[in-house]
């Protein structure tokens, strides 16, 4: 087998202008062949900072070990914070959101890299044709960037997270390959707005107040409106429905960045530079759509655990599985077995046994008393798709209120709601105890860019929800369902909105590589990756699946002793997907083949390359 080669010609876009990559540039450069196939007056803001001597690419300086810390790193001044500690706190905090790091879970022992590697970030905003907000693009490239090679991975965040959320993703495996990464937000992050104080965040990462030209979000603000805006949910751009093109933006970007990096080299090109998308989760979905966008300019995709929707195949929009888990799943689980821990079932039962008598008073299930009910859940969710192993992983969703959390935000996403718009009565601020609103603090502001996850609750941002009772405000859960099961006005938006997001089939020739835990319980498998590659494949496309037995949603969370006792890792088979995959590119060796992986798991030992079973 040959390696698969570039293109020798490919459609080109030739400037009128090319901006200056450095943030202190005053004048544009001329244009010069590097210019082609991508658009520069896409990016503004732009900023190149050096990261060398304590302060790498991969860790910030912090090593494993200060990854591995439990508090995070500390601002020398809480309420005013500087861009460098801004950068090592978001860091620590997207390694922690992602990455297994816990001793015994095998993080840069068995698998992964936190090598020390000295380079320069280029970062910019970018605007999508049609798009009301920018995403935020950067590109690492590492002072030991193999110019021979000329290889970049692209890579949109997990989640909702901000321009890092892939760092441990993509950046831990590229970087000390001598790979240039690029990083997206893809419309989402923690570029949050304080409604109280008027302010928001700039390129870097600090406070300014709203109509600053710098701001990285810049929401339309009602009079009178108070608590906290964030990008997915209030940009009223439905960033999903571009993730595929922010991956792209993203690509064309590093060829900018590399361009200046490396002057004497230049042109960078797609015809002269290989680009590898690779992503988890909602990233995962990203480059399974950046697979689908017209010309030959990406080489190879990865995608772990995506959040994908496709037309049949038993396909289920994110919204419709999450917000019937959200009403059903803790009144099912009562009928199950073997829970993992947390959430203690002895405590949770209470609150799920309420579930159950209010579902019933609604008459969403059936059944004289709890274990009747509960069973009736059970048999529906069973009936809509759900596995035994998704619902026991989702365990975690519901101990953690996430179903609720990813309902309240992709509604007012799909719909393009505006600030305090939500279509049920829904909002986001600091708060109370007992949860009603208040004011941010300044430090609680200053730490929301490095801190937030990019969906709410968290980083001192809740959920506003003025109804709560022992249950939280069953009514105003079931107006979240109906917008996907209803018929009003706003239903019809949301359903818009999801329809936007439909992911269509990847380029021909395009090898792709999708990767999935069989007990995922936040992205379930049978929803998402397994009718994409079935799509994929009636329609003559080359994808290959590998399934991941015994491996779930959330590295993160094997840290808690029942989930690493469980449940194995799955950045390993992401890794082990893009070795094979720059073997097969680079060298001519065999594309990875389809796999059911059969692991072993821990057991509460420390994580071993046997447990693994690497394909």
């Amino acid at each position: 087998m040959m390696p698969i080669a570039h293109s020798a010609c490919r459609p080109v876009v030739v400037l009128a202008l090319a901006l200056g990559l450095a943030a202190c540039a005053s004048a544009p450069r001329p244009v010069t062949p590097s210019m082609i196939e991508r658009d520069a007056s896409a990016f503004r803001v732009q900023r190149t900072t050096s990261h060398r001597d304590g302060d790498d690419l991969l860790t910030a300086g912090l090593g494993l070990a200060g990854l591995r810390m439990l508090a995070p790193p500390a601002f020398a001044d809480a309420a005013a914070p500087t861009p460098v500690e801004l950068r090592r706190r978001a860091i620590w905090s997207n390694w922690r959101g992602i990455a297994d790091l816990a001793p015994g879970g095998g993080y840069g022992e068995v698998y992964g890299s936190v090598a020390t590697v000295p380079g320069r970030e280029f970062s910019a905003l970018a605007t999508v044709p049609g798009a009301r907000q920018p995403h935020r693009v950067l590109v690492q490239v590492p002072d030991a960037f193999d110019r021979t090679r000329r290889c970049v991975l692209v890579a949109p965040s997990s989640g909702s997270r901000g321009v890092y959320g892939a760092i441990a993703v993509a950046g831990a495996w590229g970087l000390p390959k001598g790979c240039a990464v690029a990083y997206t937000d893809k419309g989402t992050g923690s570029d949050y707005v304080d409604l109280d104080a008027r302010t928001g965040m700039q390129a870097d990462g600090s406070i300014a107040a709203l109509g600053t030209e710098a701001l990285a979000f810049a929401p339309e603000v009602p009079e009178g409106a108070t608590g906290v805006a964030f990008k997915h949910a209030h940009s009223q751009d439905n960033p999903e429905a571009d993730w595929g093109r922010h991956v792209r933006q993203a690509a064309e970007f590093a060829l900018v960045a590399l361009d200046e990096a490396f002057p004497a080299e230049a042109p960078f090109t797609f015809a002269n530079t290989r680009v590898i998308a690779v992503g988890i989760s909602n990233g995962g979905g990203a480059v399974l759509r950046a697979a689908e966008q017209d010309g030959d300019w990406l080489d190879a995709v990865v995608a772990g655990e995506p959040s994908v929707l496709v037309d049949g195949h038993d396909s289920r929009a994110l919204y419709d599985y999450t917000t019937e888990a959200m009403l059903l799943m803790p009144c099912a689980l009562l009928a199950m077995d073997d829970l993992p821990q947390p959430p203690l079932q002895a405590q949770a039962r209470g609150q799920w046994t309420e579930r159950c008598r209010v579902l019933r008073e609604a008459g969403l299930v059936d059944g004289s008393d709890a274990d009747a009910q509960a069973r009736d859940a059970l048999a529906r969710m069973r009936a809509s798709g759900w596995t035994d192993e998704a619902l026991r992983a989702g365990a975690l969703s519901v101990g953690f209120d996430l179903w609720r959390a990813v309902a309240v935000n992709y509604a007012s996403a799909y719909g393009r709601f505006g600030i305090d718009a939500h279509p049920c009565g829904y909002g986001w601020s600091a708060q109370n105890a007992e949860g009603s609103r208040r004011v941010a603090t300044a430090q609680e502001r200053a730490a929301w860019w490095s801190d937030a996850s990019g969906i709410p609750p968290g980083a001192g941002v809740g959920i506003v929800d003025d109804s709560v009772r022992v249950d939280p405000s069953l009514s105003r859960l079931q107006c979240l369902r109906g917008l996907w099961s209803g018929a009003s006005v706003e239903a019809e938006r949301v359903h818009r909105g999801v329809a936007e997001t439909r992911a269509g089939l990847p380029r021909k020739g395009l090898p792709v590589t999708v990767i999935h835990g069989a007990d995922d319980g936040l992205i379930p498998m049978a929803f998402t990756s397994a009718p994409y590659v079935a799509k994929a494949r009636a329609a003559g496309r080359d994808v290959r699946f590998w399934q991941v037995r015994h491996a779930q949603h959330f590295d993160a969370f094997l840290g808690l002793p029942d989930y690493g006792a469980r449940y194995l890792p799955m950045l390993p088979y992401v890794y082990r997907a893009l070795d094979r995959t720059l073997d097969a590119l680079e060298q001519g060796k065999s594309l990875p083949g389809d796999a059911v992986i059969d692991t072993v798991p821990r057991a509460g030992k420390p994580l071993t390359a046997e447990h693994l079973a690497l394909p």
